[in-house]
């Protein structure tokens, strides 16, 4: 097979929901264990790959590797001033993740680094191994007002990497050392890991941990997720927390219309029964290159179900694959939004999760004291 290239000027690909080409297309030999099943070029390349058929026999594609490069930043906590969301404030000790989740609306953001949404957001990961001594810097900084930080809202903090690289570990006890508050997005079970520093902090009220389960259903998760933990290892690690003092909320995210919709209420009870305290929920986001992505999934998955998909999203969205709206890009709106919200909120109020969320307190933030700082007069 030989390979062509485009100036970008006429892109190569196709309808939303899928390819029309298979230039980007990966083997499944060398997919194997990942999530997407292409590596299309980010949108800000200026050049389009396409295969074709040169006559000589296709080489066999190597298994892709994860990779990790250290990434130096020069500030670790990032602004943003979103009115739909509880944070103006987060942290994401990794870019890309290793869980290989095809739905995840981060994967686009690797286009910044020149790299693809599609298997390079999974294999070719960057770690931030100054992250703890970034944010003491930060903390430290005399006109810093503490509001709760959010750890993990792009990329999973508690990805497999972490157990190598520890870089999560590492923020929490800066911020444990402060007093700060923190919310933790994961849905990995080595948040256990660190149940000794959470439940302390959780004594003081600082901390809250979601844990996002997808689907109870084994074979959807390995497909969606691979290289996630199993649904069961989720619950445990809510049972585990919440045992622990530490206030967990449960997220459906995403509800995936024909796919995982239907476990809304099963997904809600088995969190509640494992000790949850809060649930929320996120309506599928497909934000630029991820309609294709998973539309490309869903052709190699579950054929028979795209059109269906792609059909209930777009009334959601407006008409459109996606709408980025403030308000309602979590959610959606018209009659099948509206049937999620509803069903959501019955299945909460049956099971008896409490209306008001936990919240962490700012008041006992402090600036441990540093050797050679100087000594207060009084």
């Amino acid at each position: 097979m030989g390979l062509g290239v485009g100036n970008g000027q006429t892109p190569l690909r196709g309808k939303p929901g899928g390819f029309s080409h298979d230039g980007s297309r990966v083997a499944p030999e060398a997919r194997r264990g990942r999530g997407a099943t292409a590596n299309p070029e980010g949108r800000f390349e200026a050049t389009r790959h396409e295969t074709f058929d040169d006559g000589w026999p296709e080489e066999a594609e190597r298994v892709r590797r994860t990779e990790v490069t250290p990434e130096r930043a020069r500030h670790i906590i990032t602004r943003n001033a979103s009115p739909d969301i509880s944070f103006d404030r987060s942290i994401n000790p990794y870019r890309g993740c290793e869980h290989g989740c095809v739905y995840c609306f981060a994967r686009p953001n690797h286009g910044y680094v020149g790299l693809s949404p599609g298997l390079d957001f999974e294999t070719r990961l960057f770690s931030k191994p100054d992250a703890a001594a970034l944010l003491e810097r930060e903390l430290s900084a005399l006109g810093y007002q503490p509001r709760t930080i959010a750890l993990g809202t792009a990329t999973d903090p508690y990805q497999p990497i972490e157990r190598t690289h520890g870089i999560t570990r590492a923020v929490l006890e800066v911020l444990a050392r402060f007093r700060h508050p923190v919310g933790i997005v994961t849905k990995s079970n080595l948040i256990l890991r660190d149940r000794d520093l959470l439940a302390e902090m959780a004594a003081q009220n600082l901390v809250k941990v979601a844990i996002s389960v997808t689907t109870l259903d084994p074979d959807l998760a390995r497909r969606m997720e691979p290289r996630a933990p199993h649904p069961r290892k989720r619950l445990e690690a809510i049972r585990a927390l919440s045992e622990a003092g530490v206030p967990v909320m449960a997220i459906a995210a995403p509800i995936i219309p024909s796919l995982n919709d239907h476990e809304i209420e099963a997904i809600l009870e088995a969190a509640r029964t494992a000790g949850a305290r809060e649930a929320n929920y996120v309506l599928l986001r497909l934000p630029h290159e991820l309609d294709e992505l998973v539309g490309d999934w869903f052709s190699e998955h579950y054929p028979g179900r795209k059109a269906h998909v792609f059909s209930l999203l777009s009334g959601a969205r407006g008409g459109k694959t996606y709408d980025a709206a403030f308000g309602t890009r979590m959610i959606g709106q018209g009659p099948y939004a509206d049937l999620i919200r509803r069903r959501f909120a019955l299945a909460k109020r049956r099971l008896g999760y409490p209306d008001e969320p936990v919240r962490q307190t700012t008041e006992l933030f402090r600036r441990p004291e540093r050797a050679g700082d100087q000594l207060a007069l009084f």
